[in-house]
């Protein structure tokens, strides 16, 4: 590595620290800060995220980056170095465009508001949470305004998630997704055999819960020496480098799957980066390619891995000496389809595969009408309620139910939600390769094995980090751009088996 890429590595170094330090104080106060320090959070994670962005935009970043830039010229195009110095690039040219004012603000607004969100949450009280998403809602728009022209008003905060994707490509994938999704669930509750889900909605006992999910994130790969699990609010990962990668769940003590399925979902966001190169640790390298890329590791994990019958042949015995008067005489077929029920449901975390992305699409267009002014954030509740009524056929109770349920508003992360949906499809595309590779993947996911799964993955995806972007990545992995097929087929053969369309 020359010298001004080494200059280059020490400036992004800092930066990185800096944003090291602020998701410390972040996953603290999510899990352990008492309520009181709220306010005191607020003004030292507005200090870290403001210094650490005028460090990353400041003329000397500027000045280092060019240098680096004629150091690299004709090196391999697909190298670490320019890889490194191109996504350099993309972020500075991205980031000097905000000022550092409104990244201290955005970052002091949204820790509050996170604290507001728990205490409305809790008492499904929206009116409690209404100005701060307000506030919320105008910094967004207010940050969208530094990159106009735009073809749409939700291209620049899609694109802090999902690089280079447009409001109408999402708009494309969800139009061919939705008629085909409504008509399987329809399918489904007008024809299908009847399942039952009892076997899961008892009572578990949370510690026996809890020992039995760090089992399982074991088992499949999560490195507890480079991460750990604590409880909080609403599941999410947060990493600190490859030698910190941190998760949550949460529990239902009469739904087996919440914390189940949160906790390999979780597991999944992890290990992706666990698995990225430790040479980028501490650059921009060193995060994932995308959010949808990130998602398609955590949905699979959840999903095909984990509520697939292969997995509970393997696992089932275990679960069943856990709780061995609840689920003592559950026959494994019986568990695994009551895993699997198709249910129109309020919750999307607990949803299952066949509807979870219609709730993501209702989200998906709320979240367009607020930033284009159709919907204000006080109309919210009731545009909520109207669209889940349309899409699924229910009205939440309250706003706990309904339109608070979501930690992502509260962090300001509009843009964030489409990934999820991204990532179904990406995790089948990437599972149809996997299977073509692995031929007797079935069988040694049966005996309770992740280690070839986990090596493709690390090999074809994690180690690259964010070197690759999101299409080029897919397309080099895959052999094509994204694509619904395989997600469709997936669904529709799983679900067909299941209730004997």
């Amino acid at each position: 590595m020359g010298k001004r890429l080494d200059e280059l590595r020490g400036h992004l170094g800092v930066v990185a620290d800096l944003g090291a330090a602020s998701g410390v104080l972040g996953w603290d106060q999510q899990t352990y800060m008492p309520s009181g320090g709220a306010p005191g959070r607020a003004m030292q994670l507005s200090t870290l995220s403001r210094l650490a962005h005028e460090r990353f935009v400041r003329d000397e970043m500027g000045e280092s980056l060019e240098a680096a830039e004629s150091e690299i010229a004709g090196l391999d195009p697909d190298s670490d170095q320019v890889r490194l110095v191109r996504k350099t690039r993309r972020d500075f040219d991205k980031a000097r465009k905000v000022p550092p004012e409104w990244v201290g603000e955005f970052s002091r607004i949204t820790a509050l508001a996170h604290q507001v969100w728990e205490k409305a949450r809790a008492e499904a009280d929206f009116s409690r949470f209404q100005p701060h998403l307000e506030r919320i809602v105008e910094l967004r728009r207010r940050y969208v305004d530094f990159f106009a022209p735009y073809d749409h008003i939700y291209d620049p905060l899609l694109d802090d998630f999902e690089p280079g994707m447009k409001t109408a490509e999402v708009k494309a994938v969800f139009d061919e997704l939705r008629p085909q999704q409504i008509e399987l669930v329809q399918a489904i509750a007008e024809r299908g055999a009847p399942v039952d889900d009892s076997p899961v909605r008892q009572r578990f006992d949370e510690q026996k819960q809890w020992d039995f999910g760090m089992e399982v994130a074991t088992a499949i790969g999560y490195d507890f020496d480079r991460g750990r699990q604590d409880k909080s609010v609403h599941p999410f990962t947060v990493g600190f480098g490859t030698g910190d990668v941190r998760i949550t769940t949460r529990f239902d003590p009469n739904f087996l799957n919440t914390a189940l399925f949160g906790t390999m979902h979780e597991a999944g966001h992890a290990m992706y980066e666990q698995g990225v190169n430790p040479d980028f640790d501490r650059t921009p390298l060193g995060d994932a390619s995308s959010m949808a890329i990130h998602e398609s590791q955590s949905r699979m994990w959840e999903n095909l891995v984990g509520r697939s019958r292969t997995f509970w042949v393997a696992f089932y015995p275990r679960l069943q000496e856990v709780f061995p008067g609840k689920l003592g005489e559950v026959d494994l077929e019986s568990f695994y389809r009551a895993i699997n029920k198709v249910e129109r449901s309020l919750i999307r975390v607990d949803a299952d595969e066949a509807t979870y992305n219609l709730h993501i699409m209702l989200r998906f267009e709320l979240e367009i009408e607020l930033m284009e002014g159709a919907v204000a954030v006080a109309e919210l509740p009731e545009a909520w309620n109207t669209k889940f009524q349309e899409y699924l056929g229910l009205v939440p109770s309250d706003d706990a139910e309904g339109v608070l349920q979501d930690v992502h508003w509260s962090g300001g992360m509009i843009g964030y939600f489409p990934t999820y949906a991204l990532g179904n499809l990406i995790a089948c595309q990437l599972w149809a390769k996997i299977e073509d590779d692995i031929p007797n993947l079935k069988r040694v996911i049966e005996r309770g094995e992740f280690g070839d799964l986990l090596g493709w993955l690390r090999e074809h995806l994690h180690r690259h980090g964010a070197k690759f972007e999101p299409v080029e990545l897919l397309s080099a992995v895959t052999g094509s751009g994204l694509t619904a097929r395989p997600y469709l087929r997936y669904l529709r053969e799983k679900f067909e088996e299941i209730y004997n369309l």
